[in-house]
This record gives C-alpha cells, structure tokens and sequence, in this order.
C-alpha cells in the first residue's frame, strides 16, 4: 500500500532499495519524505535554479540531511545532446544508493532517466522493464506533442547499438542529428521541438511531408 505521500509526490521504486523517482516535492515535507525511505543521493533533472525557491529549498534541505545532490538539466521538448546523457550517467555513477531521480511532475524526463538507468544497470535484455518506465499508471506518463520522443529513444537506441551498451554507444555514437532523422523517417517529425541550442524547428505542411513507411518496412 502506498502512503499518502508517495501519491502525492508519484514516488516510486525503480530497482527497489537502490534507485527511486519522484515529482518535485511543491507540498512541503522533503526532509521527511527523504529520510523515511533512506535517500542518500537526490538527482534533480531541471537543472540549478539558485533564483527559485524550491531549489534552494531542496538544496538546503539535502545539505542539512547529509544527502547528495546533483543537477543535471534535461528538457522534455528538446532531444538530449551526448554531453546531457553522459553527465547523467556520471552523476547516477557519483550517487551514494538508495538515490532518488526527480523532475517536476516526475512523469516525463524522470520516466526517461530511470529507463535509461534500468538498461545501463541491467543491460539490453531488461529494455522491456525500462519501457515500462513510461506506463501511463502508475507513473502518469501521458505526454503532451513535443514529449513523446522519450518513449521511443531507447528503442533508437537499440536499433543502432547492436551490441554495445547503452553508455558505450552513447559516448561513441549516438547524436541528436541521427536521432531527429530517424523519427523523421518514421512519421514522428513533431515528437520533439526542437535539436540541443536551436530555436523551435519548423515544420513542412503534413500534405508535403513524406508517408511514413508502412509496418514491415522498418517500423
């Protein structure tokens, strides 16, 4: 039975005992909440806000609790530069377990991060698991337009590694480029706003874009 808290803050155990997400903690109670399931690192994907209160807020109180933590900036609209991935993966390396992955609504970037977390922990046999990371219940998964390039990232990811690891890959290969042309080609041109450090892209009329291919034909 979940608690009231863990409602309200659409907590979860991604591996229990060793890795958690959440939502931002806006009602208050963060060092309560932190210290009743024994977090010892906190990884904030929205990045350092010091000019905003639940930031220094959340700092304050990790500081005070002896907790870890660390920013890594992901946005859920523009498609994740290598630099974006592999600070992730160096901050998930630098935690102290159980830690926990939090964004705002802990519904669009966090069910990014902890697929990733589940394949670079677990390797390719476990990409069905870290999929389930985007499940609509009980993770409130339900992305708007411009999110739904999360959901379809590792299967990219998968197509194109072979059979390196998800981080091997990454570090060697992977670009937002080749990611963009490839849900170009399937049709998902407007699944993401825009590539890292560019405006919003503009899109073709629908009437001029290309079909995408049917099924059997690579999709």
């Amino acid at each position: 039975m979940r608690s009231l808290a863990e409602v309200l803050y659409n907590f979860h155990w991604v591996v229990p005992g060793e890795a958690s997400r959440s939502a931002q903690a806006y009602a208050g109670f963060l060092g309560p909440f932190l210290r009743g399931r024994g977090i010892r690192s906190v990884i904030n994907l929205r990045g350092s806000n010091p000019d905003f209160g639940w930031w220094r807020s959340e700092k304050k109180t990790c500081e005070r609790l002896g907790i870890a933590h660390f920013d890594v900036r992901v946005n859920s609209r523009t498609l994740p530069a290598r630099r974006t991935l592999l600070d992730l993966f160096g901050v998930v390396d630098k935690s102290q377990r159980p830690f926990l992955i939090k964004c705002s609504g802990g519904q669009d970037r966090t069910s990014f991060a902890s697929s990733l977390y589940i394949v670079d922990r677990f390797g390719w046999s476990a990409a069905a698991q870290a999929q389930q990371q985007f499940a609509g219940w009980p993770y409130l998964h339900m992305p708007k337009r411009h999110q739904r390039w999360a959901r379809l990232f590792l299967i990219y990811a998968r197509e194109e590694a072979g059979d390196l690891p998800v981080r091997q890959w990454i570090a060697a290969d992977y670009t937002p480029e080749d990611f963009m042309a490839w849900l170009d080609a399937r049709g998902m041109e407007d699944s993401f706003r825009n590539l890292p450090g560019q405006h919003a892209r503009v899109l073709k009329p629908a009437s001029s874009r290309p079909n995408p291919p049917h099924k059997g034909e690579g999709t």
